[in-house]
């Protein structure tokens, strides 16, 4: 071999020698970062966990049944326990009581909380639109042209203090009236509504999906007040209104802000995926007694309420203004000055679910 051959050797056998070295290195680095990546995340705080609801079937909480259903609570971890009450004052009854960890209801009682004096936050949304009906009942709706022709009537509700109670007291008082002026009687938002609504037991009902649109459907009812759509909600509170939320303690979100994390990202998911849910795939996904025996009219009812539905599960902007205002109209506890609207709310968790699940 020549001295210019040998030469040509070595710098060949170094090339290759380089290109080992440099290989080596790199699968190096990748074992390091995947190792990096596959750390476990934190452990949830309190993986463990009760939500109280008041009328769970109803489409009002949709987004609780569909993450339920879809298994979207076990894939963050969650092993959750869902309490249903008759309204939704008895569910916040129950967080109070510390019988439930959060609770999934209308916005509003974040606020009348904190004239309580006790810090409760709402940290993701399931409802941007109420989707409360207030109708007369067949017997009375000769006489009963308009809310003010209530007076002195009994008006069904799904327990007194929940958000349907409360759409009666803000319509009265547009009204000219005031909430003392009906008498307000707890008939629940499952077949129980249907049964006081045709037996006399009330003269009108506030009351949300599927059942109004059952009543209405039948003629059972008639309506006066939709919120089901953003115009009706903006005719009757002045500006978007955020309905269904999921609440807790202040001190709760703060201890616990992974297990909040993990709540929102599974309501979030249920919100999106109802945004582009087919009929075949509701209908396999609601559980069969919530259809009422008539799943074309539960896909009529859902069809009325779906852009009341949140599609992120982010607080509108201009609605928890929305909520204390309507509160405040007939509501002497609830000071505007003195509620800190700021404590009521939070989108950090939901918006980092969207990041997650864009």
């Amino acid at each position: 071999m020549t001295h210019a051959e040998a030469r040509r050797v070595r710098e060949a056998v170094g090339r290759l020698i380089l290109v080992v070295t440099l290989m080596a290195l790199g699968l190096i680095a990748l074992s390091m970062s995947a190792g990096a990546s596959a750390a476990p995340a934190q452990p949830l705080e309190k993986p463990k966990i009760t939500i109280a609801v008041g009328g769970k079937p109803g489409l009002y909480y949709l987004p609780l049944t569909i993450a339920e259903q879809l298994g979207y609570f076990k894939d963050e971890g969650l092993d959750v326990t869902i309490d249903d009450f008759a309204g939704g004052s008895k569910a916040l009854q129950a967080v109070v009581g510390g019988s439930a960890d959060v609770g999934t209801g209308a916005f509003e009682h974040t606020l009348l909380m904190q004239t309580k004096g006790m810090t409760y936050q709402s940290f993701v949304v399931l409802g941007a639109a109420p989707q409360l009906v207030l109708g007369v009942v067949k017997s009375k709706a000769a006489e009963v042209k308009s809310v003010k022709d209530l007076k002195g009537m009994r008006v069904g509700v799904s327990a007194p203090g929940s958000s349907t109670h409360m759409l009666v007291s803000v319509a009265l008082t547009k009204a000219g009236l005031k909430p003392t002026d009906v008498s307000i009687v707890g008939v629940g938002s499952n077949a129980t509504v249907i049964g006081a609504t045709r037996n006399g037991q009330i003269d009108a009902v506030s009351n949300v999906d599927p059942m109004m649109t059952l009543l209405q459907e039948s003629g059972d009812v008639k309506v006066l007040i939709d919120t089901r759509t953003q115009a009706g909600t903006r005719a009757m509170f002045g500006g978007p209104m955020p309905a269904a939320v999921m609440y807790a303690p202040q001190n709760f979100i703060q201890k616990n802000p992974r297990t909040v994390q993990a709540l929102a990202n599974a309501i979030v998911r249920a919100d999106k995926w109802l945004q582009r849910a087919t009929a075949a795939q509701l209908l396999k996904t609601v559980p069969e007694p919530y259809l009422l025996g008539d799943k074309t009219l539960y896909l009529k009812a859902f069809a009325n309420c779906r852009e009341a539905f949140s599609p992120d599960g982010l607080m509108p902007a201009d609605g928890p203004a929305t909520a204390l205002k309507a509160l405040a109209s007939f509501s002497p506890e609830v000071k505007p000055s003195q509620i800190r609207l700021g404590d009521t709310w939070t989108n950090t968790f939901a918006a980092q679910a969207n990041r997650q699940y864009p």
